[in-house]
């Protein structure tokens, strides 16, 4: 058991399907209280009803009031975890860069501006935000996907960078690929680039709480993304290189 989790009061948006769901079975089976946001009620009901936990279902960006009262009045550990994994190009509509925009990042702000009051005061808290390799790298085939999730690394590393003095405790995780709904809708660039290394939400999961008992701020489920992560800022020539060679392997596939 992680001595940080028992007992502590967990919020997972997104928490439905996919990693949000692995997080949710996982924190309560470390003896977490868990609230389960999804914008699904159904799949929400779903996931609490199988942990023990709490469905509050609705727009991860106005979760938290409704989470703190399900908790009894004090969130712990909030995991921003709600995505979507927009495709495109520059092209891509408005309205799918304002919604990548609303949801990978803005979601992640609105938590944390309703959190930190209480957790600044007490001198402790802790933020998990699901970022994705995406946003430490890139993906193919996903501008808005990709630019949104530099956007949610930036918020939660300037969050631990103001905060940790202040007792907050904050955790990027940055996966690559992860077999989930999200993966298949990634399409071709998904099976070129992700599918083959694709791990389990679980093992995601697994990662997380480890990060927790090291208290560490990085957690990549996919340890060799370190490695790209240090060549893309050594030599970033070669590697914007290297990448088009694979969106060129892209463009030529059937």
């Amino acid at each position: 058991m992680v001595g940080a989790v028992q007992g502590a009061g967990v919020v997972v948006t997104g928490a439905g399907g996919g990693i949000g769901a692995a997080l949710a079975r996982r924190f309560a089976a470390e003896g977490a209280r868990v609230v389960v946001n999804d914008l699904d009620a159904g799949k929400a009901k779903a996931v609490a009803d199988e942990i023990g936990g709490t469905a509050v279902p609705g727009d991860a960006s106005a979760v938290v009031a409704d989470a703190t009262d399900a908790l009894g009045g004090t969130v712990d550990i909030y995991c921003a975890n709600a995505g979507v994994g927009s495709g495109g190009t520059e092209a891509a509509g408005e309205k799918v860069w304002a919604l990548a925009w609303d949801v990978n990042v803005m979601a992640h702000v609105r938590a944390a501006h309703e959190l930190l009051p209480a957790w600044l005061e007490r001198g402790s808290g802790r933020f998990v935000s699901t970022v994705s390799a995406a946003g430490l790298l890139t993906m193919i085939g996903a501008a808005p996907y990709s630019v949104t999730k530099h956007g949610a690394y930036a918020f939660a590393e300037w969050l631990s960078l103001t905060y940790r003095h202040r007792g907050l405790k904050v955790h990027a995780i940055c996966p690559q690929g992860v077999r989930t709904d999200m993966l298949t809708a990634a399409g071709s660039a998904g099976e070129l680039v992700l599918a083959p290394t694709a791990i389990d939400p679980e093992d995601v999961a697994d990662a997380l709480l480890k990060g927790i008992e090291e208290d560490r701020f990085l957690i990549l489920p996919h340890p060799e993304a370190a490695g790209y992560y240090q060549a893309r800022a050594s030599d970033p020539e070669r590697w914007l290189t290297s990448m088009n060679r694979v969106q060129q392997k892209w463009e030529a596939s059937p």
